[in-house]
């Protein structure tokens, strides 16, 4: 994509998605304080009336990439959780999206965000309600639904599949993630085990 207002010989410049990725860059190497739109333009390589034309302030700059990313994570865990349904065994499904899901959200990319979002979250709480709406609840709402089609088929016994998906996900990676953003070691039971303690409440004679 290109800055829609440029001089001859002017090298195309970032807009759109292009733009937002820009600024995304910034705001986590300077951090929301110390980012400018007068350094995001430079990177982008357009002017800061093109910049302000797209985003009206460094606020809405900063919404806009939480946005963005959160719209991009999303659906994420899709096809894991589809292989999951299509699986006979339980077990190792479950073990698969396990291990799926701590590569995704412990991977440097999402941390770094997580960091930067929860860093703004009392500066910027409609930013960061949207980030956990769309980003986090979305991924639990598809595990939920997941799990429910499970147990409709008789191979989960669950009465409550938000509650169920709430509980896998946080024995999957709670440790780990917490371990993560305090800079501290990594911790944490391993995947097979946590899908064991799952099992153990939601299991049939066939899957414990």
């Amino acid at each position: 994509m290109t800055d829609s207002v440029r001089g001859p010989g002017r090298p195309a410049g970032s807009s759109g998605a292009d733009l937002v990725a820009v600024a995304r860059g910034v705001f986590l190497e300077r951090g929301y304080a110390g980012t400018s739109m007068d350094e995001v333009a430079k990177r982008a390589k357009i002017s800061k009336a093109s910049l302000y034309r797209e985003h009206s302030s460094k606020p809405a700059l900063f919404a806009a990439v939480v946005r963005d990313w959160a719209h991009a994570g999303r659906d994420a865990m899709r096809p894991a959780l589809a292989r999951l349904g299509e699986s006979g065994d339980v077990r190792a499904g479950l073990v698969e999206l396990g291990e799926t899901m701590r590569a995704g959200i412990l991977s440097a990319p999402v941390l770094e965000m997580r960091r930067l979002v929860t860093a703004e979250a009392t500066a910027h709480p409609d930013v960061a309600e949207r980030y956990l709406a769309e980003s986090w609840n979305a991924n639990i709402e598809n595990l939920a639904a997941a799990l429910q089609g499970i147990s409709e088929q008789g191979r989960l016994q669950i009465e409550d599949a938000h509650a169920a998906a709430e509980q896998f996900t946080w024995l999957v990676i709670g440790a780990p993630l917490n371990a993560q953003l305090l800079g501290g070691a990594p911790a944490g039971v391993d995947v097979s085990r946590a899908v064991e303690l799952f099992l153990a409440g939601y299991g049939v004679d066939g899957s414990r």
